[in-house]
């Protein structure tokens, strides 16, 4: 009850009476009675009391979260902006992997190499160009090298040893040689000059030479190198092949003093590849070389005289006195001569200035007379198709001419000339230029026809001449080819960036601007020589140099490599 006990308890036993005790003493704290049961304490009501104010300390600590905060914003973004390829690489590409699942599908119906772009080998290297760290673009390029390894395998026991050097030529250059390649490469040599043959082959060699037939497959030197490949050791055909040098070490002196250099060219590079370390061969480079300054400094003359006539605005006309026909006579001289191309495309993009001239005066008769000329020097330029759709101005002009709606092409179309394309028309070349941008980043410039790019930006001018985004695409072309160009010389696809710089010369001919990246495409290629030299194929290896040559006949690398090819070094 209360925990006290009034005083009656302890003097009677009987019936006590219930008692509220003094009021007075309510407020008294009771003393605990010791009951021997355990205590419970209630706590009371608490009041809660009101929080501290801050002190100016507190904030102060508190102060270094919002920059830490930006901080870490700052680094956020920055690591973001870093990762930005690689974050951008997990977004799908759709176009990527079309390319790869093509690839995948040819490399199973075992249609592995060709021309026509649509084999295993192609497609992956496509991908890769796409893609240059793309794995399933390098594992496929293995796969498709281990196939061309089992299909020369199985070529060479069928006795059908060309396949099967294909097959293998192929393989060395996807796998970069191996133990399967070298093995098969041997079978191939013992099985084109068995033992009982060698002697065969070495009276064959004597009698070819006897009767002048030095070069060829039936010639001395081929015949005389096949018993070589077999048996290194052999000291007649060692012998043999010696002899084949001095004969055609002669011819190619006559053909120098004769100032026939390509033929001097041809039989000193035929004399590498037969008898690469013939004595007489860093001599016959060097007459050659000689030959070449001689004759550069002629066609440099030629080339200054053609450029000098283009900035006096005599671009053609009868006579020499114009640049066409200095350019035209340096590349008589010199069939390859870069300097003097370029000048033709420049001869080619001035009347394509004057022509554009003469649509703004709406002289169209003029304009097609200078476009048919610049048609003859620079047949593919995108400026030239830019400026004939300006004069056609496709369906939309005829449209326009048959309603009376007078169509203005160019920069200075008006909204009369939009109105004269059909909302049909519209779509259609809505429809093209997207065609065209998709086969433009997939790399799909000139070709295949009708599907290509160009083909489409074309298509589209023709029917609306004054559509912004075809004729900006269209001349935006040469820009995408020379970054896709970049790409395969920076991924060793030295063929693929071979194609690109012609597909660029083409679209945008006289661009000053190509020099630097016909360097940089004969470097490839030299490069690409000591890969394949490195490999074994020797002969790849000349021919890849020939590329280079072409290219980057200046380069200071060419002759050293030369010499590393031949002599095996």
């Amino acid at each position: 009850m209360s925990g006290r006990r009034d005083n009656n308890d302890r003097e009677s036993r009987g019936r006590t009476e219930p008692t509220l005790g003094r009021l007075d003493d309510l407020d008294k704290p009771v003393p605990p009675v010791d009951d021997g049961l355990p205590h419970i304490v209630v706590d009371g009501p608490r009041r809660r009391s009101a929080p501290p104010s801050p002190s100016p300390r507190g904030s102060r600590k508190r102060g270094w979260l919002i920059p830490a905060l930006v901080l870490v914003l700052i680094g956020a973004v920055t690591g973001l902006w870093l990762q930005q390829d690689r974050l951008r690489g997990m977004v799908p590409a759709t176009e990527l992997n079309d390319t790869l699942a093509q690839a995948s599908h040819a490399l199973d119906e075992g249609h592995l190499d060709g021309t026509n772009g649509d084999s295993a080998r192609e497609l992956f290297e496509k991908a890769r160009d796409q893609q240059p760290d793309s794995d399933q673009a390098r594992d496929g390029l293995r796969r498709v090298g281990l196939a061309e390894v089992a299909k020369a395998d199985a070529a060479l026991t069928a006795g059908r040893l060309d396949e099967a050097e294909a097959a293998l030529n192929v393989a060395r250059e996807l796998l970069g040689g191996g133990s399967d390649v070298e093995r098969l490469s041997q079978r191939l040599s013992q099985a084109r000059n068995p033992e009982n043959r060698t002697e065969a082959l070495i009276d064959q060699a004597r009698q070819a030479f006897a009767a002048g037939r030095l070069d060829g497959d039936d010639g001395a030197g081929a015949l005389y190198r096949r018993v070589l490949d077999a048996d290194k050791s052999n000291a007649v055909a060692a012998r043999g092949l010696d002899k084949v040098g001095d004969a055609l070490a002669a011819q190619a002196r006559q053909a120098i003093a004769d100032n026939d250099k390509a033929k001097a060219n041809a039989i000193v590079d035929r004399i590498a590849i037969l008898v690469p370390r013939y004595g007489d061969l860093p001599s016959l480079r060097a007459a050659l070389a000689e030959t070449k300054k001689q004759d550069g400094q002629a066609v440099a003359g030629l080339v200054q005289q053609g450029n000098e006539a283009l900035r006096a605005g005599r671009f053609t006309g009868d006579g020499d006195d114009n640049a066409l026909a200095r350019f035209q006579a340096a590349l008589v001289s010199d069939p390859d001569n870069a300097d003097a191309k370029a000048g033709l495309g420049r001869v080619a993009q001035a009347l394509i200035v004057q022509a554009n001239a003469a649509i703004d005066s709406e002289d169209d008769a003029q304009a097609t007379r200078l476009l048919d000329r610049a048609a003859k020097l620079a047949p593919k330029s995108a400026e030239l198709a830019a400026a004939r759709a300006r004069i056609g101005g496709g369906e939309a002009k005829v449209a326009a001419s048959d309603s009376g709606v007078r169509a203005v092409t160019g920069d200075d179309a008006t909204p009369e000339a939009s109105l004269a394309v059909s909302p049909e028309q519209k779509a259609k070349v809505a429809g093209l230029v997207r065609r065209a941008q998709t086969a433009a980043a997939r790399g799909d410039i000139m070709d295949p026809p009708g599907d290509s790019a160009y083909d489409l930006y074309r298509n589209a001018l023709a029917i609306d001449g004054n559509d912004p985004a075809a004729r900006a695409g269209l001349q935006g072309l040469p820009t995408q080819v020379e970054k896709q160009m970049q790409q395969a010389v920076s991924s060793g696809n030295v063929q693929r960036a071979e194609n690109l710089y012609s597909t660029l010369s083409d679209l945008a001919p006289g661009d000053t601007t190509q020099g630097e990246l016909r360097h940089r495409l004969g470097s490839a290629w030299i490069d690409n020589a000591l890969q394949r030299a490195g490999q074994g194929d020797r002969q790849g290896a000349f021919q890849a140099l020939d590329h280079a040559r072409r290219y980057a006949p200046d380069d200071p690398r060419l002759q050293s490599a030369y010499e590393r090819v031949a002599t095996g070094r």
